[in-house]
């Protein structure tokens, strides 16, 4: 094992590669400045200033809505080919990527064209549940998933990627171009050309590679500065499930029709989201943190919307340096804080059926099926095993709502899209509506349980080098705030590094570099 000087020098060796400050996804958001106030004393304001935030993001997206519609056209002819449409991401957009895959089975796309959307992350189906920092960094390895998944020149890939830099992401789509297919890959992301061109090599690269197709969404800082799992893969989501969902109605390609449709259907989501509630999330947020500090733990449960809540819950991990879900395959791992549960799954293959409408697409590679493997993702306890020592939170589709019921109180949001009348559109917008509302409930939970400060996380877990770079750039924010002479990048990098030799499980890595820099 190297030490922390070695370690700390070889990545500002290649640093340069990896400091993304600069964009506009990493940046504190300045209308979330005392987002961690807020959450400890007034969880309301703070659901309706995160809520502000995403309808801001909504705004920006809709000046970018011609691109959807161009979009929708390649999903059209691809369909119209007999190709399927792979949709690849990594981290969030690895998941939003298979939530859609699962929309678009559940009835988001026409019966004919369900089973030929196929979405795919970095790490395979068990980074789902698990987050695999480690493959981010590797292009190579989305080469090799591609390969697998026998990607051929009638297929369209659409790959996102919140910053637009993502070394799998732009290994999966250079890989897809590379064969020429009938219809050009997409590459989609949420950071200013300029801002990409100037300040990552490989991201200039795509952007400057004729045989992609780009889509721009840019929405400018996140409301958690870095976490993209918010605003930035919600209108991905929203721009990708919007181009699928007219791409798969077929018929003649019309790109001006087209794009009118698209405009209808993302006005009538933009009022119901704007119209929504969300301050009656409150309770909920304060009697969920409440659990966790008083050491207990809850259950999530779900049939209707499993990969949905599956996603919010998984990214609470990493985002602030939780336990994942246990596994049983490591029975001396930490419990998770929260879990999922599947009514009706009697066993990890049924609830993987259950929340996948297949079965899981799994990497059985030799040097690393222990953790991605088909044998560990059934390790997880996802089927319907009760369990007293947690408080259950069901969320369930009840008629044209979302009910969300902890104990023996229930929240309905019962109708809040009156104006949609199709069924496949209305699968994707309350699947939308829901993860913003778990985002929002699970950022402010970790901020009443000290989990960043300010907008900035002070638990990020450095397990690449984009979140160590990240992790870096926090100490020097907050040591300029609190009045300190700011440390330079690589004075900060050293002691980072020296701070992880003896980082405990539930420390804060930027507070213990902070400290450590104070000598």
């Amino acid at each position: 094992m190297l030490d922390a000087r070695i370690q700390a020098e070889l990545f500002l060796s290649e640093a340069k590669d990896f400091q993304l400050g600069e964009l506009l996804t990493e940046q504190p958001h300045p209308a979330t400045s005392d987002l961690s106030e807020l959450a400890s004393t007034d969880v309301v304001v703070g659901l309706l200033r995160l809520w502000s935030v995403d309808l801001s993001a909504l705004e920006q997206l809709s000046v970018a809505l011609e691109s959807a519609a161009e979009l929708a056209v390649s999903v059209t002819q691809c369909l119209a080919n007999d190709g399927r449409i792979f949709l690849a991401g990594c981290g969030a957009t690895g998941r939003l990527s298979l939530v859609l895959e699962t929309l678009a089975r559940q009835g988001m796309l026409p019966s004919a064209a369900r089973e030929s959307v196929l979405g795919f992350m970095a790490g395979g189906d068990a980074a789902l549940i698990r987050s695999i920092e480690g493959f981010e960094d590797l292009p190579e390895y989305g080469r090799r998933q591609l390969d697998e998944l026998d990607f051929s020149g009638r297929d369209l890939l659409i790959a996102s990627t919140e910053g637009g830099e993502t070394p799998w992401v732009i290994g999966v789509v250079e890989a897809a171009a590379a064969r020429q297919p009938l219809l050009p890959p997409w590459f989609c992301y949420c950071n200013p050309d300029k801002l990409l061109r100037g300040t990552v090599e490989r991201s200039q690269r795509v952007l400057d590679n004729p045989d992609i197709r780009k889509w721009n969404l840019t929405v400018g800082p996140m409301a958690l500065a870095g976490s993209t799992r918010m605003q930035a893969s919600t209108v991905l989501m929203l721009g990708l499930g919007l181009a699928l969902l007219e791409g798969g109605k077929g018929g003649a390609v019309d790109a001006e029709l087209v794009g009118v449709a698209i405009r209808n259907s993302f006005e009538r989501f933009q009022r119901g989201f704007a119209a929504l509630e969300v301050a009656r999330l409150g309770g909920l947020t304060e009697r969920e943190s409440s659990e966790y500090s008083a050491g207990r733990r809850v259950w999530y449960q779900t049939r209707s919307f499993g990969l949905t809540v599956l996603t919010d819950t998984t990214e609470r991990a990493p985002t602030f340096s939780l336990a994942p879900f246990e596994n049983r395959l490591a029975p001396s791992d930490p419990l998770s804080l929260c879990y999922l549960k599947v009514p009706g799954a009697d066993n990890a293959a049924e609830a993987w059926q259950i929340l996948l409408g297949r079965q899981p697409r799994c990497l059985e590679w030799d040097a690393c099926r222990t953790f991605t493997g088909r044998n560990w993702m059934d390790g997880y306890g996802i089927a319907d095993t009760p369990d007293a020592h947690r408080l259950v939170v069901s969320i369930e589709r009840v008629g044209d709502g979302v009910r969300i019921g902890c104990g023996d109180e229930a929240i309905d949001f019962s109708n809040p899209f009156p104006n949609t009348t199709e069924s496949s559109e209305r699968i994707l917008f309350l699947n939308l509506l829901l993860k913003c509302m778990l985002n929002a409930h699970s950022t402010l939970i970790m901020g009443r349980l000290g989990r960043y400060e300010g907008n900035l996380m002070t638990y990020v877990k450095a397990s690449n080098r984009k979140l160590i770079d990240r992790a870096i750039r926090y100490v020097c924010i907050l040591a300029g705030r609190n009045g300190r002479a700011i440390p330079t990048y690589a004075e900060t990098a050293y002691a980072l590094f020296e701070a992880m030799t003896t980082l405990r499980a539930n420390e804060p890595i930027v507070i213990k570099t902070l400290d450590k820099l104070r000598g």
